[in-house]
């Protein structure tokens, strides 16, 4: 697994680390759901525009393939 390192304002970094606490959790474990979360919530939108434009271009994208 690659490293990544966060630097988090104290006050942010004190609230992860309280969640972690009360949850029985590792602060990194929060942050890595936090930031697979988002990736998924903003990968979706990005994947169905992309599709919307290959299916608009399919031609010119045929073409460019041969």
């Amino acid at each position: 697994m690659d490293e990544l390192t966060l630097h988090l304002p104290a006050g942010l970094r004190q609230e992860l680390d309280d969640l972690a606490d009360a949850t029985g959790r590792r602060p990194e474990d929060i942050a890595l759901d936090a930031v697979l979360h988002r990736v998924a919530e903003e990968a979706s939108p990005v994947r169905m525009r992309a599709g919307v434009l290959a299916l608009a271009h399919a031609d010119l994208l045929r073409r460019l393939g041969e």
